[in-house]
């Protein structure tokens, strides 16, 4: 067959000529639109749902939050394939769609399924979130945010409250992750002999707190053709705040949660 082709090339000197000129400008052409990657991303198009589950159990988690959000995705146009994992108070349910689906398309979809799940989901957990838009071959940066004379949880109050919100401005930028330091906290250590003299259950101190830390509207205030807002601020601002939080009344008394539990600025568990 070789020597067919060379002896054709030979008596065809013009076609011969021609096929190798279209051969390099097909070659050429390919070079400058192939997109070329040492690290090519395969990661399929999918879909990640996060949920918080609070203090559920696998178990509880598996059979209350990541089988409800399996089954509603079932169905969707294009999928291929949904998975989850459930842990210790949090669900990851993967949803991976074929090759040629528009990424924001499926995200579209997964999230207008969500919302008719939200509700059929324990009342006690977050709602689900989805993922970023990346992958794991995605770029990653470290950075460590350091200052002298601050401590840990300081450190990681700027890095939560002022350099991710700076950092998510810039366009690229899909996710920022904050590891290491100390989240925050107020600890409410609470006594039960105390809660058992004044005959009061633990659900009347949770009850109290959370009531206690909202913010309200109300309307506004005509006077001389001025307008006042009347706004209600009841945010937990500092220990203090919880520490004079009333409970409940015993013999016209009233007791506040410096008189049951101990309040004091700790960090969250890791």
């Amino acid at each position: 067959m070789l020597e067919a082709i060379i002896n054709f090339s030979l008596r065809q000197k013009a076609v011969a000529l021609s096929l190798v000129i279209l051969m390099a400008f097909a070659g050429f052409s390919a070079l400058q639109n192939i997109p070329i990657n040492s690290l090519p991303d395969v990661t399929p198009v999918q879909v990640l749902v996060i949920t918080k589950a609070g203090r559920y159990s696998p178990y509880d988690v598996e059979k209350l939050v990541s089988y409800p959000i399996e089954t509603t995705m079932n169905g969707l146009p294009s999928i291929v394939e949904v998975r989850s994992v459930s842990q210790f108070g949090l669900s990851a349910v993967t949803v991976e769609f074929e090759e040629d689906t528009d990424i924001y398309f499926a995200r579209q979809m997964v999230s207008q399924r969500l919302q008719g799940i939200v509700d059929a989901l324990p009342a006690d957990i977050s709602s689900p979130q989805l993922g970023p838009i990346s992958t794991a071959l995605g770029e990653i940066y470290q950075y460590t945010v350091i200052g002298n004379g601050y401590s840990l949880t300081e450190l990681r109050t700027m890095q939560d409250w002022l350099v991710i919100p700076q950092l998510k401005t810039i366009s690229g930028v899909t996710e920022v992750t904050s590891f290491g330091g100390f989240v925050k906290q107020y600890d409410v250590t609470v006594n039960p002999r105390i809660l058992r003299t004044y005959g009061i259950g633990l659900k009347e101190v949770i009850e109290a707190i959370e009531n206690n830390n909202s913010v309200s509207g109300g309307n506004f205030l005509e006077h001389n053709r001025e307008q006042y807002i009347v706004r209600g601020f009841g945010q937990i601002r500092s220990k203090s705040d919880i520490e004079n939080i009333f409970v409940t009344t015993l013999d016209t008394r009233p007791i506040f949660i410096r008189d049951v539990a101990r309040v004091s600025v700790g960090e969250q568990l890791r």
